[in-house]
């Protein structure tokens, strides 16, 4: 029996959403673990965002492959992925664009270029290495082993929570919209309202961030430059809100988040899920699930590790400047002023 196999039977639970869920959380605190060993042992953090965006991909592309492997394992795929993706048979061509757009979302955002030629994973890693492998957010905790892996642990519960809207449609049966409740498949393959919404809102939300990335990027790099002596930056998007890649980040989170519990509510995901007798409560908990990405993203933005640590080194630095006072009166901390 191949590890692949083991794999399948020992998550094989009766509920596809559990079939699906856990190997991909499991795959997420695996790979930290994986990053934290060596990383503990050489007291570097140097790998820690570049496996962060190792993590996002592979727990999204395992959530979108464990159906058909489990499919072709059971003999149901024999023809390959092809025949799994068509709309023949089980008809899971009917819908699966929504599963594709999702988890293609996940992955654009995790690869997205800040400085127009390297992946974000690449670019802070080369960061990094360029500062001696260094970085402050890690100087009270490098040297504790305990302390240490916390911050692996903490990022693997981070791309846990992020991704778990995605994760869950993934987790649907292919064939959950053909049959199911009466309705039509040509009339569950259209997109609906929060497809629409959801979809907007995270195109806008990863536009932001990465126009309020790259502009801060190149400003870095002019300052190195010497084109410019700024302290800080004020203008661009930087004009709109002190911290417009947050604000952006939140904001994508929340597209797909809406994306995904717009179709994890209606009857036929419910009753794929095993939630069909539980009525309202299944919505709600489904809805849940889906709000806790962009609350928990949202929360440690502006509460943990993004705002607060931002705010306090400017703070520190630029406190007692007039100029810096005044860009923070008049500039919101978060949400854009248009």
């Amino acid at each position: 029996m191949t590890l692949l196999q083991t794999l399948l039977r020992a998550t094989a639970f009766k509920n596809p959403l559990l079939r699906t869920l856990v190997p991909s959380l499991a795959l997420a605190y695996g790979i930290q673990t994986a990053v934290a060993v060596p990383s503990i042992a050489a007291q570097t953090e140097k790998y820690y965002d570049l496996s962060g965006s190792l993590t996002y991909l592979s727990c999204v592309g395992a959530s979108l492959v464990l159906p058909y492997l489990r499919a072709q394992q059971a003999g149901a795929a024999a023809g390959g992925l092809v025949e799994y993706l068509s709309s023949k048979g089980l008809g899971q061509g009917v819908w699966w664009w929504r599963q594709a757009f999702l988890s293609a979302a996940v992955g654009i955002w995790a690869t997205r270029c800040i400085d127009k030629t390297k992946p974000v994973g690449t670019y802070l890693f080369s960061r990094i290495s360029s500062d001696d492998g260094k970085d402050s957010r890690f100087d009270s905790i490098r040297t504790s082993p305990s302390k240490f892996y916390v911050a692996f642990f903490a990022q693997a519960t981070w791309v846990s929570l992020c991704t778990l809207p995605v994760i869950l449609v993934n987790s649907l049966p292919r064939n959950a919209f053909m049959a199911i409740g009466g309705i039509a498949p040509a009339l569950a393959a259209k997109p609906y309202l929060t497809d629409l919404l959801g979809m907007a809102i995270f195109i806008f939300g990863l536009t932001f961030e990465i126009i309020a990335d790259r502009q801060k990027s190149k400003w870095v790099a002019d300052k190195k430059a010497k084109k410019h002596s700024e302290e800080f930056l004020t203008h661009g998007l930087w004009a709109k809100s002190r911290h417009p890649n947050y604000f952006g980040e939140s904001t994508l989170w929340t597209g797909i988040a809406l994306a995904a519990a717009g179709v994890l509510v209606r009857q036929p995901a419910q009753t794929a899920l095993g939630l069909g007798g539980l009525g309202v409560t299944g919505k709600v908990l489904v809805t849940g699930l889906c709000a806790a990405s962009p609350a928990f993203v949202t929360f440690l933005l502006l509460k943990v590790s993004g705002v607060p640590l931002s705010e306090n080194k400017y703070d520190k630095r630029y406190g007692d400047r007039k100029d810096y006072q005044k860009w923070k009166q008049e500039t919101p901390m978060f949400v854009p002023k248009f």
